[in-house]
């Protein structure tokens, strides 16, 4: 809604809405385009190593054991720590033994309101790991954690609605579901929405996507505003900010554990 207006009761709205319709519409994008572009969240942290976690899904890891995400950099070092190769880096309980296991702990989790389990498993039905392949299912646990607030939830969501994964494609279904990711943080989903508005011309917020996301620590999003200054898309001034802020953030999330699990691990 625009806000704009306040209407006595249904019969003054229905009798006095067509007036400001056009208004309306306009006002409740700019609305929305505020809250979409705004400074996401801070990111989640390891709660080992306290470092902020990278957005990048291989470079994380749920533990199922006690419903922490912790950073591959601790669990790359802990794994080759003395006498901890068969336990949860943080909790210390037994690491599962299967897949079975691993699912029975998921359902656990799931029971208690864990929106990070309830993605986990969507995951696992989505790509039919350890039980059976099911996008009903897994569109159904991804709305369920969604609703409690996990990010990565709408950014999976609208990743098969984009390439009809499972579902009839729906790029206007997609589009919604990531821009609800990015609100939230999600750096993939906020680069997404860059290319989708870069792909369509609409270079400005492909622009204000890309910077953002750039700053958030991506990679691509900083070739994308480098093209874009070149293109002469983008100023002097935001291609500084955008290569200052980049660095800043990778800085904030390195450490030698992490770059040593990259190169042995992905």
């Amino acid at each position: 809604a625009c806000k704009l207006v306040k209407y006595c009761n249904v019969t003054c709205q229905k009798a006095h809405r067509p007036n400001h319709k056009k208004e309306c519409k306009i006002r409740a994008s700019e609305i929305f385009d505020e809250a979409l572009f705004k400074t996401p969240p801070p990111k989640d942290e390891c709660p080992i190593c306290f470092l902020p976690l990278p957005f990048i899904e291989e470079e994380t890891i749920y533990k199922s054991c006690c419903g922490k995400m912790i950073c591959l950099g601790c669990a790359y070092g802990d794994f080759h720590a003395r006498f901890t190769k068969d336990n949860c880096p943080f909790c210390r309980a037994p690491l599962e033994s299967s897949d079975e296991e691993e699912i029975e702990r998921l359902n656990k989790r799931i029971e208690v309101g864990d929106a990070e389990a309830m993605y986990k498993l969507g995951c696992n039905y989505r790509a039919g790991d350890g039980v059976p392949q099911d996008f009903n299912k897994a569109l159904e646990l991804w709305h369920r954690s969604a609703k409690l607030g996990r990010n990565e939830s709408h950014y999976d969501i609208g990743t098969v609605y984009f390439y009809g994964e499972g579902v009839e494609k729906d790029v206007k279904k997609a589009k919604y579901h990531w821009e609800l990711a990015a609100m939230g943080g999600n750096v993939a989903a906020r680069h997404n929405l860059g290319t989708v508005e870069w792909n369509t011309g609409n270079m400005n917020r492909a622009i204000k996507h890309s910077l953002i996301s750039a700053a958030c620590g991506c990679d691509n999003s900083l070739k994308r505003i480098q093209r874009g200054f070149s293109d002469g898309h983008v100023t002097k001034d935001d291609f500084e900010k955008a290569l200052r802020a980049h660095k800043e953030c990778k800085d904030e999330m390195q450490s030698d554990q992490r770059d040593e699990a990259r190169r042995n691990v992905l």
